[in-house]
């Protein structure tokens, strides 16, 4: 994006959010200005509006995250994540979703992480709280992540879908995200990806795996081998609650061999402790 349109776009954004404050919550659009809005142009963010030729109003706090300038200080990344999250947290795009969910699931950890776990969607567990991977699936990942050698709150952790998938007409249970309800809302890991600049990505799950690459032959598959996803380099690997369906030892070695590859990538030191988990 240009680096005009990049300003341009952070000054509209300010402005929108400091009328948020003050207590205004619908701006008035021009048909003319609507229609320029509402026409394509390829890797453009745009205001939420409906379609309609009369005078109408654009909500101020729904807006697809912006392209971000890789350029910026601590302190700006740090604001531009809280922004992102803020127009996150306002987003409607997936109605079915927005009027379903408790809460919307953002992400957590380091700004400064080398290394970001992605996965697909939260649970009923992620969706009370807010927080991604906390029920038990997210209790084991944080254990792998504690054998690492690191906290919690040094990896960064998110999913592709912010919000949890609507399950009508059942009491409990989670259902996957369908591919339209993942490309609609990836936008906002892509800022978050950007924003981060991780070492290392990894992908938990192969509904994460299609999420992101599109590749759907299965996690057996995948799961082991290195790819590319904006440039940063990619480990797909089981889902944790794969790992609590089965718990055979083998299949644990398999995932704790890909966090070694993982390690290995981000530079981190591996102690022959390490290495030899679960054989």
């Amino acid at each position: 994006m240009p680096e005009p349109f990049d300003q341009l776009l952070d000054a509209t954004l300010q402005h929108l959010y400091a009328l948020k404050e003050q207590g205004l919550r619908y701006v008035a659009v021009s048909p003319e200005t609507l229609a320029a809005l509402l026409s394509p142009r390829a890797n453009a963010p745009m205001l939420h509006a409906p379609r309609s030729p009369g005078p109408s109003s654009v909500h101020a706090p729904t807006l697809h995250a912006p392209t971000l300038n890789p350029a910026r200080s601590d302190a700006t990344r740090t604001q531009a994540m809280a922004e992102i999250r803020e127009r996150a947290l306002q987003c409607v795009k997936c109605p079915h979703l927005a009027s379903s969910r408790k809460n919307v699931v953002f992400g957590v950890g380091s700004i400064d992480a080398e290394i970001m776990f992605v996965g697909e969607a939260p649970g009923a567990d992620e969706d009370q709280q807010g927080e991604p991977f906390v029920g038990k699936a997210g209790q084991l990942l944080t254990r792998i992540i504690e054998t690492m050698g690191l906290k919690r709150d040094q990896v960064y952790i998110a999913n592709i879908l912010k919000c949890r998938p609507n399950t009508p007409g059942q009491s409990a249970g989670n259902r996957k995200p369908t591919p339209e309800e993942m490309q609609t809302c990836i936008p906002y890991l892509h800022a978050q990806i950007d924003l981060i600049k991780p070492k290392v990505l990894v992908a938990l799950g192969a509904t994460a795996v299609e999420g992101l690459l599109g590749r759907t032959e299965g996690i057996t598959r995948l799961r082991g081998n290195w790819k590319t996803y904006r440039n940063i380099p990619l480990m797909p690997t089981y889902h944790p609650a794969y790992l609590l369906r089965n718990q055979a030892m083998s299949e644990k070695r398999r995932v704790w061999e890909d966090m070694l590859q993982v390690m290995e990538k981000a530079g981190m030191p591996i102690s022959e402790k390490q290495r030899n988990y679960f054989l």
